[in-house]
């Protein structure tokens, strides 16, 4: 049986598409018949997955979480996980070392010391983020780096077309695994009715969910002014609001307090993908406002999954998945947003027409059969070609 060391330097919070991302990873290597070791960092809860040893480098750092981007702690951390990695790789015979994200120059490292084959996936950019200058400036070293390593890995991974300059270097050994759904099975029934019940005030009401950060290119703030105008044209409208700290919470409810718009919006947080799968199934219209960005998150392929029709502002980001054939696309304005959204919460037969051809795009294009598959092909090819 071929081993195989997976290793993650993010929590693992089931709110975070790239953990979810390795979730699935996991999931279907144990499924093919790997014996997989994951090396990851002590923060977070792991759920059992069959086939899959879960190992922890001890929290020396006293860490309850980890910013998003790069940090000095994080960089510990990575350190760590570079330790243990070594120290796997001389006690056990690995065939693959995979690493995600940051630890894929771990897992370079890893690999080259214990002689096995090293698959890279990459689903953030280093180089993107923004904050204080030394943060800056880490992350463009690392992306540097990152790009260095690429053209030297056996094989890597990508889930979408955005990372295609930084694979060119790999030629035929890069592949692109699209990512699936967080939820791989649909909610019971009973949990939408109940999520339903909890959600509305009035058995009539028309819930709008809207699920994602609070960051500015997300377009919170257009949906916000949208909704207004929406309730004002039908009182039956309510925001619901999925993500977000308390703290992030708490900072949004006094803003839209002093805008008098308290009660137009529910906030309910982060959840697991179990919940926010029955969140959605259970609301009328779905929110997609982003302003910037070049792809499409991994919330929309569970917007479609869920059957329930979305609006989305027509922006280069959701156009990566989004036509007008599953979606209703509008200008990225309040004004043509409130518009969408009236449009179909007075054409329910059109809500549910497009509610259906997005789950059906999601049941012909982004299985986790597929992906399973695609993932086999790409460690058949590194195991086969290991050494050549």
């Amino acid at each position: 049986m071929d081993r195989v060391l997976f290793i993650a330097s993010k929590p693992f919070f089931p709110w975070r598409g790239p953990c979810i991302r390795a979730s699935h990873d996991l999931l279907a290597l144990g499924q093919l018949g790997y014996a997989v070791d994951f090396l990851t960092v002590p923060i977070g809860a792991h759920q059992p997955i069959p086939g899959v040893c879960i190992l922890k480098v001890p929290n020396i750092f006293l860490a309850r979480s980890l910013p998003e981007g790069p940090s000095l702690r994080k960089f510990g951390f990575d350190l760590l996980l570079l330790i243990w990695g070594l120290a796997l790789v001389w006690s056990n015979r690995y065939t693959v070392v995979h690493g995600l994200d940051d630890a894929g120059v771990v897992a370079w490292i890893v690999g080259r010391a214990g002689r096995a084959a090293v698959v890279f996936e990459k689903q953030a950019d280093a180089s993107r983020w923004h904050g204080v200058a030394w943060r800056r400036a880490l992350g463009r070293m690392y992306a540097r780096v990152e790009n260095l390593i690429i053209g030297r890995v056996d094989a890597a991974i990508s889930a979408g077309p955005q990372f295609a300059p930084a694979m060119s270097g790999c030629g035929g050994r890069a592949c692109r695994i699209p990512d699936i759904p967080a939820s791989l099975d649909p909610p019971p029934e009973a949990h939408i009715a109940e999520c339903r019940r909890r959600m509305c005030g009035h058995v009539d009401d028309i819930l709008v969910t809207y699920v994602g950060s609070f960051a500015t290119f997300q377009g919170l703030d257009l949906l916000y002014d949208a909704m207004a105008q929406v309730h004002r044209a039908d009182e039956r409208t309510h925001l619901i609001v999925v993500g977000g700290s308390a703290r992030e919470i708490a900072r949004q409810e006094r803003a839209l307090a002093r805008q008098k718009l308290g009660g137009l919006v529910t906030f309910l947080g982060r959840v697991t993908p179990t919940d926010l799968a029955a969140v959605l199934t259970a609301s009328d219209i779905l929110a997609v406002p982003r302003l910037g960005g070049a792809y499409a998150p991994m919330k929309v392929l569970d917007y479609l999954q869920s059957g329930t029709a979305i609006v989305a502002t027509d922006c280069t980001a959701n156009r990566d998945i989004l036509t007008s054939d599953v979606a209703l696309l509008t200008l990225p304005a309040a004004g043509a947003f409130a518009a969408g959204i009236l449009t179909l919460c007075r054409d329910p037969v059109r809500r549910h027409a497009l509610g259906r051809s997005g789950r059906d795009l999601i049941a012909s294009a982004y299985r986790f059969d597929q992906f399973q598959d695609d993932l086999r092909r790409c460690y058949t090819y590194v195991i086969s070609t290991r050494g050549t």
